[in-house]
């Protein structure tokens, strides 16, 4: 895959290990699921790894898994018993890690490998629907403490190069995250700054940039997201492709009872 760049993706990832739930779920989550389904279809080849950016780490400085088998991080609560016993076994990639180390440091930013490090549910609830089998190996990213809009983005610069490396990089964060107004509570900030989001992905390029760097000034940004760890992995993802058009490739107004979020791909 070499000859071919690959786009880079932001996804909303949903709540807690749903993918495990659905008989729970009814209906809830098929749009979701049905979006990032579809991603194999878009990329046209299977990936020599996933490089997920994930909004359930935080190091100073970033951290990247490195492990050549990830254990599981059930990051959660008040789920049923079964769901801290799940399993998703895709295989780490020792080498794809060592070259994002390399790729930040040839940035100036400094990047720690942990060997230790198992999956969260922002990677594993994002990437069973996309691939089920497990097959794919993944890498993780954590976001740097402090988080930062503009390190985020320049972290993402750094590791363009993996797109025509077969490494197919994924945000995994949620467009709206405030958990004490959650469903029908947060369904009016949810609903502005998800137009808002929408609206600057539209834009040019550097207008894009300029206007996501700027993202607390959006209607309604800190009710959307009073901390913002789970709208950075956008970021990263962006800067990795930050020349590319933008394409809106899951979008619902009626999410968890009344919530807009969305998820969007690069290139």
């Amino acid at each position: 895959m070499s000859e071919h760049q690959l786009p880079t993706y932001f996804v909303s990832h949903g709540g807690g290990p749903w993918p495990w739930m659905l008989e729970l779920h009814g209906t809830r989550y098929d749009a979701l699921k049905a979006a990032l389904e579809d991603m194999p279809r878009q990329l046209g080849a299977t990936p020599k790894a996933v490089l997920v950016v994930t909004a359930h780490w935080e190091a100073s400085p970033p951290r990247i898994s490195s492990g050549a088998a990830p254990g599981m991080i059930y990051d959660y609560g008040g789920f049923p018993d079964y769901t801290y016993r799940i399993q998703y076994p895709a295989p780490g990639s020792p080498g794809v890690a060592a070259r994002v180390q390399a790729l930040l440091a040839g940035a100036g930013i400094a990047a720690e490998l942990d060997a230790g490090r198992g999956y969260d549910h922002g990677t594993f609830s994002a990437m069973k629907p996309i691939y089920p089998e497990a097959d794919v190996p993944i890498v993780q990213l954590s976001l740097k403490r402090g988080l930062d809009a503009a390190e985020h983005l320049a972290m993402g610069r750094a590791l363009a190069p993996l797109r025509r490396e077969g490494v197919l990089i994924v945000g995994s964060g949620l467009s709206y995250h405030n958990l004490r107004q959650f469903g029908a509570a947060g369904a009016a900030a949810s609903h502005r700054f998800d137009a808002w989001l929408r609206e600057a992905m539209a834009l040019p390029p550097a207008e894009r940039t300029a206007r996501l760097l700027d993202w607390e000034r959006a209607p309604a940004a800190r009710l959307a997201h009073p901390r913002e760890e789970h709208l950075l992995p956008l970021m990263v993802a962006l800067g990795a492709a930050e020349g590319d058009a933008a394409a809106n490739v899951y979008h619902e107004d009626d999410f968890m009872g009344g919530l807009a979020v969305s998820s969007f791909r690069f290139g």
